[in-house]
């Protein structure tokens, strides 16, 4: 029996794919390692899509070859379907290059490399990797479910088309079924993902609007996907992440506002407050268009959790263009937002426009969001605890429990809420803690809940009362199991 190791990289889409190449192998039977160590068969699910990212996937790679020297390695994933033609000649490290264009050939392709074959498989992308998977990568109650395929919004930043090809969605009956499935293991947070979820099942419409697109009862197609997961029965999450701010599906501000499972968590990443910028990204629409969207779904839930992205250094942003973005990101003041700095693609329009932004420019730009971010989202997690005199309370997805408070300096997930003594220090004898997301916060990528001494198991959801506000964390006592 061959024992094979996935090094998994990248984003959440990146991460499915994860877990169906080992459930492919799992069904063909292969057996997962516990660590590289104990493998045979070493993959690296790459991540293709920045400078930073790829660098990090060949060094993976290249640092399994000189630990193993006798073991098998493949290059999996997005900077395998994008460089195999390179990689096939210049990455002799690599026994097998496998792209993401068909991840049911897994097994295929692993048995190929076992045999002493050096196979390169990047079949062309074609409906959505999608398939039963025995193992999930998130923590334990979480899941991501893929929607969508591949991206027709074509930034003039962005690679993702190159990668994974124009948009593909799933059909509604598929995703559902899978939900339902995945709720029936236990699941309780589901996080629907694709490159744009507003563009879900418009594929073959005709029309510039790309989320508008109605069906029968004049629905977009995502509004009436969310009405057919409304439908399913019990206690559980839903979370939308990524929604392209051209295309926002306002209909489904009434389908969320009719089921509270369908949490008002937005994902909306704007990249940029500029409108020269964001005509040159080739974005449609303005800054004060998205800010009036902002106003509009607060307006319908006030207390909504926005999320975005912005990039900084983009080519030919000019200082004030700069500031305009800084001033924007004051405007909407997003609970969360992540800041980048511009990475020169391969093969796409920015990576030939003139007037590129010097690194060091770009990287204090970056630094500049983050600080105005920090600020925005302080005032905003407070707000989240308090409401004059009474605190707030919370249903909370447990993640990680610890033995102790000390404990919690370990995981890199929660060194600002260990940092912080004195709040540990509130309740003496704690000898327990636990980490935990409420609705508000999206695995990975947000602030933590913090509930001290509590004795919980992971995968719980607990009721909680928040107390306190350390840095992007939220610290909490349990009130109920």
């Amino acid at each position: 029996m061959t024992k094979f190791f996935l090094d998994q990289r990248g984003c959440a889409k990146n991460q499915v794919d994860g877990e169906i190449i080992i459930s492919n192998l799992l069904g063909a039977g292969f057996v997962e390692a516990e660590s590289a160590d104990e493998a045979d068969l070493i993959i690296i699910n790459s991540c293709g899509f920045i400078e930073s990212a790829k660098k990090e996937s060949l060094d993976a790679l290249l640092g399994a070859r000189k630990k193993y020297a006798d073991k098998k390695i493949i290059l999996a994933g997005c900077l395998a379907q994008r460089y195999a033609k390179v990689f096939e000649t210049e990455l002799p490290e690599a026994d097998g290059i496998f792209g993401n264009g068909d991840l049911s050939r897994a097994a295929l392709i692993a048995k190929k490399v076992m045999a002493g074959k050096r196979p390169v498989d990047t079949p062309k992308q074609s409906g959505v990797s999608c398939g039963e998977r025995l193992k999930l990568l998130s923590r334990k109650n979480s899941a991501y479910v893929k929607i969508t395929e591949g991206c027709s919004n074509h930034c003039s930043f962005c690679a993702i088309p190159l990668i994974r090809g124009e948009l593909r969605s799933r059909p509604a009956a598929d995703i559902v079924a899978e939900i339902k499935a995945l709720l029936k293991r236990g699941v309780f947070e589901i996080n629907l993902i694709g490159q744009d979820l507003a563009a879900y099942g418009t594929e073959n419409a005709q029309t510039e609007s790309v989320g508008k697109p109605k069906n029968a009862r004049g629905l977009s197609p995502l509004a009436a996907l969310l009405k057919k997961i409304s439908a399913l029965k019990g206690n559980f999450w839903i979370r939308l992440l990524y929604i392209h701010p051209d295309h926002f599906n306002p209909d489904i501000l009434e389908v969320l506002k009719k089921d509270a499972r369908i949490l008002p968590y937005f994902d909306i990443p704007f990249q940029s407050g500029d409108d020269g910028v964001i005509r040159a990204m080739n974005r449609k629409n303005s800054a004060d268009y998205y800010k009036a969207l902002v106003k509009n779904i607060r307006a319908q839930f006030p207390d909504a959790a926005l999320r975005t992205t912005f990039l900084a250094g983009f080519p030919g942003e000019t200082e004030e263009a700069a500031a305009n973005t800084l001033d924007f990101l004051r405007a909407i003041e997003p609970d969360w937002s992540g800041a980048f700095s511009y990475s020169k693609e391969d093969d796409t329009p920015a990576a030939l426009m003139k007037k590129q932004v010097a690194k060091k420019t770009a990287a204090a730009r970056v630094a500049a969001l983050q600080d105005a971010q920090e600020k925005i989202t302080s005032a905003r997690l407070a707000a989240r605890v308090r409401q004059g005199k009474k605190f707030l309370e919370y249903d909370v997805l447990v993640e990680e429990v610890f033995d102790d408070s000390a404990s919690a300096k370990d995981s890199a997930k929660t060194n600002e809420a260990a940092a912080n003594k004195k709040a540990l220090q509130d309740q003496e004898g704690a000898a327990s803690y636990a980490i935990g997301r409420a609705w508000f916060q999206a695995p990975e990528v947000d602030g933590n809940i913090v509930i001290r001494a509590a004795r919980v198991k992971e995968g719980a959801v607990v009721k909680v009362r928040a107390v306190a506000v350390s840095g992007v964390d939220i610290y909490a006592e349990l009130l109920s199991k």
